[in-house]
């Protein structure tokens, strides 16, 4: 089975710093947990995995399993029980699965947990400290708040937040071609408008990438619209690539317009995509935060 990933470790100069303010709380009484920033927009979360740690994990609406360390899957004498396919951009690799006996985050817990042992090399150049992905098919079993202004990370499992809510509900696409494994989650894919495209774009929402990202815009980008000099980054593998920023974009999500939004893309080469139909990456750094509702299918974001 195929498990896909891109994580491009790539930083443009527009990145958003969060401004943090004193004792801010989760809605709904939910409990709050404070969570670090690395490479500006990257959510760090301390993860207690079969009842040892914290260990820090970068949080990642992308991934669709969660993603262990091999020092630490070694540490904590994971067994390791088949493997999966792994999908990046620019790259296509094989690693193998285990499974935890619990993983926590804050009060909120999962049992009998699958995960990718993979090695992390890309993120840990950013930040040493990094052990993990927090994935898709733990987020799966919340309605998830990152609270990018206040630094905050709130999981809900009771509904409680939904009261509070404010904004628009955009409803998530399922793309023409899924992976089914009962292991991974729904990529969380929605319908986004540029103004230089004379149609839709589905774009997945994922909290672990750096940048806004387009697979293979010259399909429907007009000719001329790459900008250069090209910027070099690490995709997921930690290869070295080459990345070229496209012209800055008017998007259009729902009742929601941001201003002059530059994408991302390999400026050679083919990029690999998840699912047919899917034409990128949105982060979810661009919001001030992000409600993602995993059950009934739909997010709010609200802007800067």
């Amino acid at each position: 089975m195929a498990i896909f990933k891109w994580l491009a470790s790539v930083t443009l100069a527009t990145t958003i710093f969060p401004v943090l303010q004193a004792e801010p709380h989760c809605p709904g009484n939910v409990d709050s947990l404070r969570f670090r920033f690395v490479q500006r927009s990257q959510v760090i979360a301390p993860v207690t995995i079969n009842h040892t740690g914290p260990y820090d994990f970068l949080v990642d609406t992308g991934t669709q399993v969660t993603i262990v360390d091999p020092s630490l899957a070694d540490a904590l004498h994971l067994e390791r029980q088949g493997e999966v396919e792994v999908l990046g951009v620019g790259f296509q690799t094989h690693a193998p699965l285990s499974q935890l006996d619990s993983l926590s985050v804050g009060s909120q817990a999962t049992t009998a947990q699958v995960v990718v042992v993979q090695n992390l090399g890309p993120l840990q150049k950013a930040d040493v400290h990094i052990r993990g992905i927090l994935g898709g098919n733990f987020l799966k079993h919340f309605d998830v708040l990152i609270d990018y202004q206040h630094g905050l990370l709130c999981l809900d499992d009771a509904n409680q937040m939904r009261p509070n809510l404010k904004g628009e509900r955009i409803a998530l696409v399922t793309p023409p071609q899924t992976n089914g494994q009962a292991t991974a989650s729904m990529p969380l894919v929605i319908a986004v408008h540029l103004s230089g495209v004379g149609r839709p774009l589905l774009l997945e929402l994922d909290s672990g990438a750096t940048v806004p990202f387009l697979f293979e815009p010259a399909k429907y980008l007009a000719p001329g619209l790459v900008l250069s000099p090209t910027m070099h980054g690490l995709s997921g593998d930690g290869m070295a690539r080459a990345f070229a920023l496209l012209s800055p974009q008017n998007m259009r999500i729902g009742r929601l317009t941001l201003y002059q939004i530059s994408f991302v893309t390999l400026s050679r080469g083919r990029t690999n995509a998840p699912n047919a139909g899917v034409d990128g990456l949105l982060t979810t750094g661009l919001f001030r935060s992000t409600y993602i509702c995993y059950a009934d299918r739909f997010v709010v974001l609200e802007p800067w």
